[in-house]
């Protein structure tokens, strides 16, 4: 079976940076392809470029409509634990020519950038019910409250 050249490329980076999972570097690219589309960048030229902040934000859109409430789970088996690891994984790919950079994209605008479980957990998790202004029972006249 003859792979294809993205693969090649991420089985090297695997063999060589073992934190993180192929299915991790698929999701990547696929996030990327996915915030491209949201963002509605052009196919070429100056104006296709994503920013750091712009492809977290699509990765974190893209986890939760792909794995919904198991989302934080599928991206720790994965090896993807805060948005560091993002950036580690889209540094690998620039550091593989496989994806490009500006001289303005450094790995640090991946760092911190979101807490996961706010974006991942928080969103799936039952929300209290409002509290109503109800009227207190009217007292009956001549009867003592219970103690």
């Amino acid at each position: 079976m003859h792979q294809t050249p993205f693969m090649e490329v991420i089985n090297s980076i695997c063999t060589e940076d073992q934190r993180y999972q192929s299915d991790a570097y698929f999701f990547v690219r696929e996030a990327l392809d996915f915030t491209s589309k949201t963002l509605d960048k052009p196919a070429d030229g100056p104006g296709k470029h994503i920013t750091g902040h712009e492809l977290l934000d699509g990765m974190r859109l893209y986890a939760l409509q792909e794995f919904g409430p198991m989302t934080m789970r599928v991206l720790n088996q994965w090896g993807i634990h805060t948005t560091a690891d993002f950036g580690e994984i889209v540094f690998n790919l620039v550091k593989s020519k496989t994806l490009g950079k500006t001289e303005e994209d450094k790995i640090e605008d991946f760092t911190n950038c979101y807490d996961f479980n706010d974006a991942f957990v928080k969103p799936f998790l039952p929300r209290p019910a409002p509290i109503s202004k109800t009227k207190s029972a009217p007292e009956h006249r001549g009867q003592q409250p219970r103690k």
